[in-house]
């Protein structure tokens, strides 16, 4: 992306926004000098990056991912409240079969309680099955790569796949499974690209190497925020 910069000349005034709080903080008044224009009103933008309060509950809700089938919500429970105070536990089933869909999710107390939890309980195993466990939402804002679409690592397809639409043109094939591989193993990421040229065409493609995981990421990334949009997730 092209770098645009100029100085502002002396005359340019800065003028108050307190008038107006819809203006972003930075304005100035100006009037080319070669032109018989009104005059106009140059404003600088300045990016407030999102933050996520630690007290929400968005802050405090753990995703526990590849967990037995025979879970029930209270054992899952009794895992948990050994590293901090649970507010609620959660073990999600198929609305059709009934079935577990080896994922769940835990709300701590406090932020303490699921820091302690992550530590301790990400990548040990319930009924031989080694669990994954994280935080639900934090921020991703700022995410960046150095990586050019020719550096991307080759896609690896499965029968496990997802589409992900109305990604923003930031996105890459790397930061795209990054943001996956919260919920589960990702064995590949792909950004599709305009024909013959480096530009994305705003969707891409995501598989796993499994069913649960598939349905865990379309359950917690269906209409979540990645680089400033709001994606679509479905199966391919």
């Amino acid at each position: 992306m092209a770098t645009i910069s100029a100085s502002i000349p002396s005359s340019f005034k800065p003028i108050s926004t307190k008038s107006n709080p819809n203006l972003p903080q930075t304005c100035f008044r100006f009037q080319l000098s070669t032109t018989r224009q009104p005059t106009r009103l140059l404003c600088v933008a300045e990016e407030t990056p999102a933050t996520i309060d630690p007290t929400s509950e968005a802050a405090r809700r753990l995703y526990v991912g590849n967990i037995p089938r025979t879970t029930t919500i209270d054992e899952l429970q009794k895992v948990f409240e050994e590293h901090g105070v649970i507010e609620k536990a959660e073990v999600m089933y198929d609305k059709y079969s009934g079935r577990s869909r080896r994922f769940g999710f835990v709300t701590m107390k406090t932020v303490d309680d699921v820091n302690a939890a992550i530590e301790k309980l990400d990548g040990t195993e319930i009924g031989g099955r080694k669990i994954k466990v994280n935080v639900t939402e934090k921020p991703l804002n700022g995410a960046s790569t150095t990586l050019l679409p020719s550096e991307e690592t080759p896609f690896v397809d499965s029968p496990y796949k997802l589409y992900v639409g109305n990604l923003a043109k930031t996105v890459t094939s790397e930061s795209l499974k990054t943001f996956f591989s919260e919920k589960g193993n990702v064995l590949g990421a792909k950004v599709s690209r305009v024909p013959g040229t480096s530009k994305s065409s705003g969707f891409g493609f995501v598989s796993f190497s499994s069913e649960e995981e598939v349905e865990a990421a379309i359950f917690s990334f269906n209409d979540a925020v990645l680089e400033g949009q709001k994606i679509r997730v479905n199966k391919a």
